[in-house]
């Protein structure tokens, strides 16, 4: 058996701006950020093997069994405070399919449950493990905010809950973690308390990066000046209008929703990738948007490109686990071109230039000031905010098989939120398969069968990319024509 991962570093207490800008979109349907895995198990979990894992991880995975405390006054950020009422029951439930269990059934019951808001005065998880699956399957979805991490790092957080053998030697038990009582008020106080060496640490820390600023300026003004209006432009471009305008078929937006999910072997899109010189990112991309280029033209609305947003993680090995660590770019996604190889060409050149933007990270700067703003001024600010029409996203996911409580997890499909958003698409590629995972607004997307059926035909022309050719079948040469010999005369004999 190979040895179980090591626990994770102990992350800062206090809320990021970005993440507390994800706490408090719980607010609202429209800005809930939560995701959730759906992970279909070969076999029945044994329930008292998955409570244990649970409680494990939970004891490892410091977040699983924090809550977040908001002072009263903002004198001092947010904090994450290990939940003196933290309860195992509540978070990991159990439920079971009618039959025959289909994987509509789950994908269904698993949008109710994403749709459903997370108790923010609890740890922001909840898990179900669901049974009486066809074929004797079983699954756990498992829902996360997005406060407490991104897309990668839910990946590495949660190495904790599987197993590398289906029957593993137990694991110890790590102790519980200390909880805290600790209220909006008391934050408040202790604030207070600390506010004169708050103060001088801030003061130091703006006055360090103004004396790095001068002597930039001193010794190489030139180049400073550049940079610096090179990083304003950088900004407009990335929080100014979207490189296309909007899809005029994908206007209206609603609170209802539905998920669909597609199959491709992970070898067969990189073998496409490759074919053109792109990336198994581009493939993906290049099909989701053949799919949408195909369900525009059988509505009768052809268009050349519409918005779409992707996902830039920064991280790096540095950052912990918990948190987010991404930016957002976005590109003019080329619906309307009808060759997949020049598709994914197009896509390469625009994803490349919006990561080596300058002000990739515009948002992450501005988030403190975000989270400032009262409730009703931030929802302001996030209405005008342009969103695209669609945000995909691409996760790597474990290349080894996984088994959680005596069962095999066969397949894991991502499904992400819809903030104002015609469609989340999530990639995630696992032991060699990649499940992508589409969620859309059902008023956004009314003809569901031709979405869902020109999605596939949009992946199933990519991956043609890489598959051989057949070679044409080699020319016999032709047999020469054979001309009759002139018959002899015989002697005597006239010709006519």
């Amino acid at each position: 058996m190979s040895e179980p991962p090591s626990s994770p570093a102990r992350p800062p207490d206090e809320l990021s701006p970005v993440d507390y800008l994800m706490h408090r979109g719980e607010a609202t349907p429209a800005t809930r950020t939560a995701f959730l895995n759906v992970e279909i198990l070969d076999s029945p979990a044994d329930w008292d093997r998955l409570r244990e894992a649970i409680d494990r991880a939970s004891r490892v995975v410091i977040r699983m069994r924090q809550k977040v405390v908001v002072p009263t006054v903002p004198t001092t950020p947010p904090r994450w405070v290990v939940d003196p009422d933290f309860d195992l029951n509540y978070h990991l439930r159990r439920a079971a399919l009618p039959a025959p269990g289909t994987l509509r059934q789950l994908l269904d019951l698993a949008e109710l449950t994403l749709q459903s808001p997370l108790d923010t005065s609890r740890a922001l998880w909840e898990a179900i493990y669901v049974e009486d699956l066809e074929g004797g399957r079983a699954a756990l979805l498992t829902k996360l905010s997005h406060a407490i991490t991104d897309g990668l790092g839910g990946i590495a957080l949660f190495e904790q809950v599987y197993d590398t053998e289906r029957d593993p030697l137990p694991r110890p038990m790590p102790p519980i973690p200390i909880p805290r009582d600790v209220t909006g008020e008391d934050l408040v106080r202790d604030s207070f308390t600390h506010l004169p060496q708050t103060a001088v640490s801030t003061g130091r820390r703006a006055l360090g990066r103004a004396v790095a600023t001068a002597d930039r300026l001193i010794r190489r003004p030139g180049p400073t000046v550049l940079d610096t209006i090179g990083f304003a432009e950088s900004a407009r471009r990335i929080l100014g209008p979207p490189p296309v305008p909007p899809s005029p078929l994908l206007r209206r937006r609603s609170l209802a929703s539905r998920t669909v999910v597609l199959e491709v072997p992970l070898a067969d899109l990189r073998a496409a990738a490759k074919s053109v010189g792109g990336s198994v990112n581009d493939a993906y991309l290049a099909g989701l948007s053949g799919g949408l280029g195909r369900y525009h033209q059988a509505l009768g609305v052809p268009i050349d490109a519409l918005p779409l947003t992707l996902p830039v993680s920064l991280r790096t090995d540095d950052d912990p686990a918990s948190g987010n660590r991404f930016a957002g770019a976005t590109i003019a996604a080329p619906i309307g071109e009808p060759d997949p190889a020049e598709r994914i060409r197009l896509i390469r050149a625009q994803v490349i230039a919006r990561r080596s933007e300058p002000a990739i990270d515009v948002i992450g700067q501005i988030a403190p000031v975000l989270a400032l703003l009262p409730d009703g001024a931030l929802q302001m600010v996030s209405e005008r905010i342009n969103v695209p029409d669609i945000q995909a996203s691409n996760v790597p996911g474990y290349g080894a098989e996984t088994f959680l409580a005596g069962a095999k997890v066969e397949r894991q499909y991502a499904m992400g939120p819809l903030p104002r958003v015609a469609m989340m698409a999530i990639l995630v590629s696992r032991a060699g398969i990649c499940t992508v995972t589409v969620r859309y607004d059902t008023a956004s997307f009314p003809a569901a069968d031709q979405l869902e059926k020109d999605l596939q035909l949009g992946f199933d022309e990519v991956l043609e990319l890489g598959r051989p050719k057949p070679r044409p079948a080699a020319r016999r040469p032709a047999a020469r024509r054979r001309t009759p010999a002139a018959p002899r005369r015989r002697p005597g004999e006239r010709t006519s």
